[in-house]
């Protein structure tokens, strides 16, 4: 028997809306409002990271276009970084930060792409990625032209990693499908949801298939999609992508949500070449074996057996899916289960994100929604164009309980990213509509003697200077929590290079350990806890 959480109208939901007082008239654009193309229906990209290394969270937020810019060969709308304050709040930055616009902007990855220890930004398109060089601090500089990455497809998402072991960060590139506005229908020609002319797409579009480039160390990159196992036969209408250590082997593996196509888990086989594992290990489909419309993807260690768990957001009408690790290496559909099925089947899921939000020392989990059709407001269509958005708060057994993100009304939510905006140990969320302003979301949770917590940076040595794919793992007397450093997740989004942990009561660790994607095994002894602690990989 299934039973259903019911929805809690609580007046204390865990965040606030501070957006309009965080960041005054910041705005983003996608398309018309009609939404009569499929292109017009994704918005744009949250990037979060420390760009100037001030102790700060800034934030850079990538913008759409509209279809008449397009076609007059305009640029879209540039990318804007806004620099933290450390208390939640922001300041556009100054032209030295330029980040002009390419074709339509989507969303995007941070990663330190040529080793000199500042955070670079690689921006997805239809049409034309970029990649910007951060110029130590003082501003960013367009090194597209010469760097490998010229591609002229349609990215959404994308995820820095050193698939090889080599030292240098490479790069997974998550495309959608080939959209040409003179050759795709427009709404009205004949696409139909639920008796209702919509946009037509992603069915009986072309998927294009992701992309792998290896990174040479010096902020330049050479394709290898073909040699790397990805092939054109297996394109997926690609929307979001995690790397992970899912198998434990010490290398980093990568999972996909593709819309309407069964999802990925591209298997690291030791050397940086990938296998599509994802219907043998069970996380390609839903329970019943159905393909869904993945959109987002958040990632955490659930019961703390060291091995992750992945959550997926999917279309209205359909469950989110909880994949549930188990000890022989597979994933288990669990969603119904633990609490996250039933409130997600008349909502349409974006952004999402796993950590412990309320510093319990439990994972919850957080999701955006919003339809992509404006006719989901007619009749018949059991579902709603603008939605509420979801917090999930979780129990240390994997289970959940519904509850309010926040007061604010109902939207048409998409990326979201989370960081500590305001230095108080939890984490906050930014998150972005289909159009519109941006909202900064920050966190209420109580602290106290039973809300501990404490945030883990790497510097690490070689070209990965921020440790992308190690593991750190929290060791107490009678239980431990691993996080794998990432900065891919959700979808169309970045997340700061750190691992986050919550503890609750405990106010002792034994150890922390990190495990180095070089191999090293580092030891931290009693860390204290409700800081930022800075771990240098030793040599070997």
């Amino acid at each position: 028997m299934i039973a259903l959480v019911p929805l809690l109208f609580a007046s204390d939901a865990l965040f606030t809306e501070v957006g309009e007082t965080a960041l005054p008239g910041a705005v983003t654009t996608c398309g018309s409002l009609e939404k009569d193309f499929i292109l017009e229906v994704n918005g744009g990209g949250v990037l979060l990271e420390d760009f100037d290394r001030d102790g700060n969270m800034d934030l850079v937020v990538v913008d759409g276009s509209t279809l008449a810019r397009a076609k007059a060969g305009e640029p879209s709308l540039p990318a804007h970084l806004f620099l933290g304050d450390g208390k939640g709040g922001f300041a556009a930055a100054g032209d030295a930060w330029n980040l002009a616009g390419g074709r339509w902007g989507m969303g995007g990855a941070v990663g330190d792409v040529n080793g000199d220890g500042w955070p670079d930004i690689f921006v997805t398109h239809w049409g034309g990625d970029r990649l910007y060089l951060n110029e130590a601090g003082e501003g960013f500089r367009d090194a597209t032209l010469g760097s490998g990455l010229e591609g002229d497809r349609w990215g959404t998402s994308a995820a820095f990693l050193d698939a090889d072991g080599d030292g240098a960060l490479d790069l997974y590139v998550v495309n959608y499908l080939a959209f040409d506005p003179e050759t795709v229908p427009a709404r009205g020609s004949g696409c139909t949801w639920k008796g209702h002319e919509v946009m037509c797409g992603p069915e009986g579009l072309v998927p294009v298939h992701d992309q792998f480039y290896r990174g040479k160390g010096d902020g330049t990159f050479v394709e290898e999609s073909l040699a790397r196992g990805l092939k054109p036969e297996r394109a997926g209408f690609g929307l979001g992508v995690v790397t992970l250590d899912y198998d434990g082997d010490g290398d980093t593996d990568l999972y996909v949500s593709n819309d309407s196509t069964p999802n990925f888990l591209w298997e690291n086989q030791g050397d940086g070449t990938f296998v599509d594992v994802g219907f043998r290990r069970g996380a390609s489909h839903d329970a019943n074996g159905k393909e869904q419309a993945g959109m987002g993807i958040a990632c955490g260690d659930l019961d703390g057996d060291g091995r992750p768990d992945l959550f997926v957001t999917n279309f209205s009408g359909e469950n989110n899916a909880l994949y549930r690790s188990t000890g022989s290496g597979g994933f288990r559909e669990r969603s119904a289960r633990a609490g996250l099925g039933g409130p997600s089947i008349a909502r349409l899921g974006w952004g999402t994100g796993m950590a412990d939000f309320d510093l319990d020392g439990a994972l919850d989990l957080f999701v955006m929604n919003g339809h992509v059709y404006p006719q989901a407001d007619k009749a018949g269509t059991d579902t709603s164009y603008a939605q509420l958005d979801q917090f999930f708060r979780g129990d240390r057994e994997g289970r959940f309980a519904e509850e309010l993100l926040s007061d604010a009304p109902a939207t048409t939510s998409r990326a979201a990213a989370t960081a500590d905006l305001d230095n108080d140990g939890d984490l906050d969320i930014v998150a972005l509509s289909v159009e519109g302003p941006v909202r900064v979301l920050l966190n209420g949770a109580e602290h106290g003697p039973d809300r501990h917590w404490l945030r883990v940076r790497l510097v690490g040595r070689g070209g990965n200077t921020a440790g992308l794919g190690a593991r750190v793992t929290a060791r107490w007397k009678d239980g431990s929590r691993s996080v794998d450093v990432r900065t891919a997740g959700g979808f169309q989004a970045s997340l700061p290079a750190e691992a986050h942990f919550g503890f609750g009561a405990l106010a002792e660790l034994e150890a922390l350990e990190v495990r180095w994607p070089s191999g090293v095994v580092q030891r931290v002894e009693a860390p204290a806890l409700d800081r930022v602690l800075v771990v240098e990989e030793e040599a070997r």
